[in-house]
């Protein structure tokens, strides 16, 4: 086999075991990978605002607003003003948000954050620099991509 053949290969391995994280944590909670992630970023702290989170995942704050409105609408997390400033809309988790938090598989990009801290930093470089190089190859560095391990619904940034 080539190099060509096999690092295809390798691409359709991450592809695809982010599908099946997906199709998992889907299951097992009812949330799709990047929901869990927000629900994650909220809990942190007790709560986050629209633009932490969106900073955080490096989305466009359209798509944490789309993101949280299902949570919302979900009964996972619930908007409140702010005690301390009246301009700011907080979102806290429910308590069937804290449930799913707690019931949920161990998620695939925890697996992942895991292993990587264990490498040597020039080891850990070394794979973000290639990993940059590959999204460059696909010509994806616009796409709108969080750092979690998810397919889903491919949004350019705003």
């Amino acid at each position: 086999m080539d190099r060509i053949d096999s690092s295809l290969i390798a691409l359709r391995r991450i592809v695809r075991a982010t599908e099946l994280f997906g199709r998992e944590i889907r299951q097992s909670t009812g949330v799709t990978p990047t929901q869990f992630r927000v629900l994650q970023i909220i809990s942190e702290n007790g709560y986050a605002t629209a633009k932490a989170i969106s900073q955080r995942m490096r989305v466009s704050q359209g798509t944490v607003t789309s993101l949280v409105d299902k949570l919302v609408r979900d009964g996972l997390a619930v908007r409140e003003k702010s005690t301390q400033d009246r301009r700011q809309i907080n979102i806290l988790l429910t308590d069937a948000g804290r449930s799913i938090l707690q019931d949920a598989p161990d998620p695939l990009q925890q697996r992942f954050v895991r292993k990587f801290a264990a490498m040597e930093d020039w080891e850990q470089a070394m794979l973000v620099a290639n990993l940059e190089r590959v999204a460059t190859m696909l010509d994806a560095e616009e796409i709108d991509a969080s750092a979690v391990l998810d397919t889903g619904e491919i949004r350019p940034v705003e």
